[in-house]
């Protein structure tokens, strides 16, 4: 594993019951375009990387799929487990998955590549995986990022956190790739795929304040780590500017709406 990766376990150790409650709504909204990407439909047997809290491979169970399913962290399994009972779930973790070659139709992992240290090379395993002229369907966030994506991070920043030694700065250079659709194709070319595709997906993501809150107050993801570890003059100052920044995207009833972009993309073996 690289800094990054060892870096990820940590940040989401412990934290599938908070995931759900906060961000996991929001990455639920590409599900039904990647499986239709991916082809997933009756008869299919079909991997889901990185399954979370088990969106994804619910809803392909939905579509008469036989699903596997794999995440890192455990608390992720144990939700997805109890989301999706008729698919095989289980811990794993990219870059090494534990399947034999060319075991599945399709292969699909929502907003899972932004999580590995090395992203072509776990595009290479999830290659491996899948059969000749099966299909792998993904998607990532954009750069740069629509307006909503940028709330919490321009909440941080305002209140001055400092980035705590347990936190990367990101990949290593020889490991990063452009998250455009180019530069996102390219990297499935990259990784021996053929005939990939990429377009931009845009949506906006309604929350309550709170509600949105939730996630990086109970430290989900890099910028709940970011919060948590800082000094409580600190926290109190991001969230002054949360609350703040919140205002231009909250309706009359303090609802936000909050612009988002990802990139969906599909290649076949």
């Amino acid at each position: 594993m690289t800094t990054f990766d060892k870096s990820e376990r940590l940040i989401w150790a412990g934290q599938g019951a908070a995931y759900a409650g906060s961000f996991a709504k929001l990455c639920a909204y590409p599900v039904p375009q990647l499986l239709d990407a991916a082809e997933v439909g009756p008869g299919a047997r079909m991997l889901d990387v990185g399954t979370g809290p088990g969106t994804v491979a619910a809803a392909a169970c939905a579509r008469g799929a036989t699903v596997a399913a794999v995440d890192a962290e455990p608390s992720m399994v144990e939700l997805a487990t109890r989301a999706a009972p008729a698919a095989d779930v289980g811990v794993a973790a990219l870059p090494e998955l534990p399947f034999a070659d060319a075991e599945f139709d399709a292969v699909v992992a929502n907003f899972v590549l932004n999580h590995v240290g090395r992203p072509k090379i776990a595009l290479a395993e999830l290659r491996r995986v899948v059969k000749p002229n099966g299909l792998i369907a993904l998607t990532i966030w954009a750069v740069p990022p629509a307006a909503g994506q940028t709330l919490i991070g321009r909440a941080i920043q305002a209140g001055a956190a400092v980035r705590p030694p347990h936190l990367p700065a990101g990949l290593a250079s020889e490991d990063e790739f452009p998250r455009d659709e180019c530069g996102l194709r390219g990297l499935m070319n990259a990784a021996g795929l053929r005939e990939a595709v990429c377009e931009t997906l845009r949506w906006d993501h309604r929350a309550s304040a709170d509600e949105w809150w939730s996630g990086p107050a109970s430290g989900v993801a890099f910028g709940g780590q970011m919060v948590q570890s800082q000094t409580p003059r600190i926290r109190a100052e991001i969230k002054r500017h949360f609350d703040l920044f919140s205002r231009e995207f909250a309706d009359q009833d303090g609802v936000l709406t909050l612009p988002h972009a990802a990139l969906l993309a599909r290649a076949r073996r």
